[in-house]
């Protein structure tokens, strides 16, 4: 009789990586949206439920929660959930402080800058032909007094940055701690006097009953005219009637609201008013930050809900070597050179991209590395391993052959018995190709186009690796993603010519490898956002005599320290490695 799995509501959007964790152990409804009336209708048929700021789990949600185990919130705050009354219940509350931390303190920046420098209004007055330079005289950060209003997480790394600006850091909290805040450089002053003395002050506490209308009457008016006020934490800590009187009457500079005591803020008369900046409760919505939180809470959701370990949430894993294929020929110079640089390094940087085949792994990116660890003698490596759900793509590479002369190298490539070189010319080289099965062709420094196919009765990719062996060994080759001579030669002046090579598919790749060949060296280009870099990992416990269950235990454990502390970045972008 088969187990039945947890059961998981998905209140409110949350990042793929931290459902697709849960979907491994767990039965996943995705149900944003609800009412409170629906969501108590709908409630009793789960263990676990994920939220973020938009459903609100009050007491008469959680009575109605007969199966419920935990509750996680997909961000820091908890002001939206009965904490006290799901403790009584014996439901678990869990959250990712650390999350969101970076990301809303550089929103906390963002706004300042905004603020000082009119950029919403130079961006509309731009956009509208208007030229209004003389009317958009801003003020600078550095030397300027930036008060703390609490100093949790977020509000330590909005310090650090703006020590970086140059900027004098000051902080209040309710339990102080004086002598810890003097060794990050900040100096705690009361609640007024931060007020009276600020250049800037940013807001940084939870919404707690008891913080509702902190920032009141009285303390805005002991404010600054010059100054400025954000509030990226929550609407409820800002009295908005005395802040509105404060701005209509020229008391305070201006002001940044991410939040508001109502939201959605549509006909707040703070938003529209001339003197304030605004976000819709953004300051947390970054790729990172959301990714990050999911993980956090998945990875709790779990330990509560299940005994065996939540799969590693980047996808990484300890892997034998033997079970790991290049999918296409190595440089044995780029081998020895990395070779070099294990030897001196105490860690283990980049994983190679894996997918899996069969019960193999066929590397995408990272041959060299694995080829290096291969030669070292090492029984395991750490390789990253692409779901059919990643949104990765393959590419080609050009080779730009430099450092011979072009008749030269056409005299080698003429000596190849795989392998025909006929004339052609820019018009018509792709149709040549695909009329005659053609490898690539060559477009050489005067523009000449040479057309590459396999002899008769020649294997074709055999073709293509002697061809590629052999300029490769007779010249100095460079991957490139130009193809256009004059743009080459700019870079390259000693270039000898181009080779242009049709695109592959990823199942073409796959089947050369599973198979037991490999493509040639440096043509596939795999475009893959997310992929994990500078892991770290210690390279004593990786080349270590221990088992792969245990290995893969002290991965899993690194990554979740790594992304509790909020030190990993997600990046969709590809990147440019100048150290590689």
């Amino acid at each position: 009789m088969a187990i039945e799995k947890p059961k998981v509501i998905i209140c409110d959007p949350v990042a793929d990586i931290g459902i697709e964790m849960l979907k491994a152990h767990c039965d996943v409804d995705i149900r944003p949206g609800l009412s409170e009336e629906a969501l108590m209708d709908a409630i009793p048929a789960y263990n676990a439920a994920v939220v973020r700021s938009a459903t609100k789990f009050p007491a008469r949600v959680i009575d109605a929660a007969a199966n419920l185990k935990v509750i996680g919130r997909a961000g820091a705050g908890l002001d939206t959930i009965d904490v006290a009354r799901a403790e009584e219940k014996g439901i678990a509350v869990v959250n990712s402080p650390n999350a969101n931390s970076v990301a809303v303190a550089e929103h906390t920046f963002a706004l300042m800058f905004a603020l000082v420098r009119h950029l919403p209004r130079a961006n509309a007055g731009l956009k509208e032909d208007r030229w209004e330079k003389k009317q958009l005289m801003g003020t600078g950060l550095a030397g300027k007094t930036l008060g703390l209003v609490g100093f949790g997480r977020i509000s330590r790394q909005v310090a650090s940055r703006a020590q970086a600006f140059g900027m004098h850091v000051q902080t209040t909290q309710r339990r102080a701690t004086p002598e810890k805040n003097a060794e990050l450089g900040v100096d705690t002053v009361d609640m007024k006097t931060l007020f009276a003395t600020s250049d800037f002050i940013s807001l940084h506490v939870p919404g707690k009953p008891e913080n509702r209308n902190l920032v009141s009457r009285e303390l805005i008016s002991e404010m600054k005219p010059t100054a400025y006020i954000i509030n990226t934490a929550r609407g409820i800590i800002m009295d908005e009637k005395a802040l509105l009187d404060a701005l209509d009457n020229g008391r305070i500079a201006g002001a940044a609201l991410d939040v508001f005591k109502e939201e959605p803020a549509l006909g707040n008369p703070l938003v529209a008013h001339e003197k304030v900046i605004v976000s819709p409760h953004i300051a947390a919505s970054t790729d990172d930050a959301q990714q990050s939180a999911a993980v956090t809470i998945a990875e709790q959701i779990l330990n509560i809900l299940v005994d065996s370990p939540a799969e590693n949430p980047l996808n990484l894993a300890v892997v034998p070597l033997d079970k790991v294929t290049p999918h296409e020929r190595i440089d044995p110079r780029r081998v020895e050179t990395l070779i070099q640089k294990f030897d001196a390094s105490d860690v283990f940087t980049n994983p190679p991209i894996v997918v899996r085949s069969g019960e193999n792994y066929v590397v995408l990116d990272g041959a060299t590395r694995v080829s290096a660890f291969k030669k070292l003698g090492h029984p395991h490596i750490i390789v990253q391993i692409l779901k059919e759900s990643n949104n990765y793509t393959l590419d080609t590479w050009f080779h730009a052959i430099r450092k011979i002369d072009p008749q030269a190298l056409l005299d080698i490539l003429g000596g190849i018995p795989e392998i025909t070189i006929t004339r052609s010319d820019l018009k018509t080289v792709q149709a040549d190709m695909v009329e005659h099965g053609g490898l690539c062709y060559i477009q050489t420094a005067d523009k000449t186009i040479h057309h590459i196919q396999p002899a008769a009765g020649a294997n074709h990719l055999d073709a293509l690796n002697k061809l590629t062996t052999a300029y490769i060994d007779a010249s100095h080759v460079t991957r490139t993603l130009h193809q256009d001579v004059d743009t080459l030669l700019a870079e390259f002046p000693d270039l000898a010519g181009v080779v242009v090579f049709p695109v592959f598919t990823l199942d073409q790749v796959l089947q050369i490898a599973d198979a037991g060949n490999a493509m040639p060296a440096g043509i596939t280009r795999f475009v893959i956002p997310g992929r994990v870099m500078r892991l770290n990992a210690d390279f004593d416990f990786l080349t270590s005599d221990r088992d792969l269950t245990e290995k893969n235990d002290w991965l899993y454990d690194m990554v979740m320290e790594r992304l509790a502390s909020d030190s990993v970045r997600y990046y969709a972008e590809p990147i440019y490695l100048l150290d590689e």
